[in-house]
């Protein structure tokens, strides 16, 4: 520090001159336009390496961000492009389990329920479109429940996961009949019961409907024999459903073709 004030003492003319100098460039500027604008310019043109380094900066992070958006826009462009291909119409047939596509009527899901014990299903069509109470319900794997109620556009369904849905089945390529209900306890499998002890059944041998019914044709796919279990005088036979009742999306609703001696369901 005492180096400095040495300094300063023995050049204080030259500081002096120094500082008197710069005092008086400063007033020149501010006082005469032409000066100051050189000034301006002459500070503008050193300080703008810098200015375009760093607009060139900003240019960079703007254009991140802007290909974020673009990213974000584009993906919302697929997700709504997606959601159009899968909403889309609904899927042309020939036939289904051989019924023809005169005796079928496209719906497509609105609601499921699948974890009470009386489930239901709700799907996008009703009376305008020719749906009646007690029509079968089907997909493209199996049965999966029969209309209850019906308003103009919509339709209830009983679930084969309900536990008062009773439905006429048997075991395929045989004449052994039974009920199909539900337990009530697992969403993938169902039961067939009031099968006679003599019935010859196995594991992986196929359940389908009985055809003695208006509400179901025969031979429409239920599920397989998973294992049977012996109540009094008759089977109780636990099947997996085909159908994927809790992973639904297009229904088929059979329309009724009245049947000689025909039972309920």
């Amino acid at each position: 520090m005492r180096r400095i004030f040495n300094f300063l003492y023995k050049n204080s003319n030259g500081v002096l001159f120094l500082l008197l100098l710069g005092l008086s460039l400063g007033l020149t500027i501010q006082s005469h336009s032409f000066h100051k604008s050189k000034f301006i310019g002459a500070t503008d043109l050193l300080s703008g390496g810098i200015y375009k380094e760093v607009d060139e900066i900003r240019e960079y992070i703007n254009l991140v961000n802007k290909n974020d958006s673009l990213v974000q826009e584009n993906a919302k462009l697929l997700e709504m492009l997606f959601r159009k291909q899968k909403e889309g119409n609904a899927p042309e047939i020939d036939s289904i389990f051989g019924i023809g596509s005169d005796d079928i009527i496209v719906s497509k899901l609105i609601r499921n329920s699948y974890t009470l014990q009386q489930n239901y299903l709700t799907i996008n069509s009703g009376l305008k479109d020719g749906i009646k109470s007690d029509m079968g319900v089907i997909n493209n794997r199996g049965i999966v429940g029969v209309v209850d109620k019906v308003s103009q556009n919509f339709a209830l369904v009983t679930s084969v996961l309900n536990t008062k849905s009773l439905i006429n089945a048997r075991i395929k390529n045989s004449n052994y009949f039974g009920t199909l209900s539900w337990n009530g306890k697992n969403a993938g499998f169902v039961q067939l019961i009031d099968v006679p002890k003599t019935t010859s059944v196995k594991k992986g041998d196929t359940i389908v409907t009985g055809g003695i019914s208006e509400i179901f044709p025969e031979n429409v796919d239920i599920g397989i024999v998973d294992k049977t279990l012996h109540e009094n005088n008759s089977f109780v036979i636990n099947i997996k459903l085909f159908s994927d009742m809790t992973n639904l999306e297009y229904m088929y609703v059979l329309k009724s073709r009245p049947i000689k001696n025909a039972k309920k369901r």
